[in-house]
């Protein structure tokens, strides 16, 4: 198991803001070579946390494919790709989208949706917005 760059008990030492943050990222990101994925919150790495969020999108799509719509695109709307990622999304219509990037390697665990040759044009949504999305399916 890695160890963490900083836990909770850790920032309790009194350290100002600026000195928790240089503490966190060190000189490995002021190098280039900061591996968020071992960052840890005490019990959790970005890397697991963020890999709990694809499987969990993943499983909720298939529990509304039959209900909405449920798609999947290698290409944004204009038809631009990010090389490893797709983009999977619940809802096609502005206003209404629920969208991520995926990892490539998670394509065919989401034979389920609906393919398109590209992704719906994008409306714009936040992380906040697709919050407020979520809470009303």
């Amino acid at each position: 198991m890695t160890q963490p760059l900083i836990t909770r008990d850790q920032n309790k030492n009194n350290m100002t803001k600026e000195e928790a943050i240089n503490y966190i990222i060190g000189e490995e990101a002021r190098e280039g070579t900061l591996d968020t994925n071992k960052i840890r919150d005490g019990y959790h790495s970005f890397g697991e946390l963020y890999e709990h969020r694809i499987v969990l999108f993943i499983c909720l799509c298939v529990c509304l494919y039959r209900d909405r719509a449920v798609w999947r695109s290698k290409a944004h709307a204009d038809g631009s790709v990010w090389d490893g990622w797709f983009i999977m999304g619940i809802n096609l219509q502005s206003g209404t989208q629920i969208s991520y990037h995926l990892p490539i390697e998670q394509w065919d665990n989401t034979k389920f949706a609906m393919t398109l040759e590209r992704a719906p044009e994008f409306d714009g949504h936040t992380s906040a917005d697709v919050l407020e999305r979520l809470k009303k399916l």
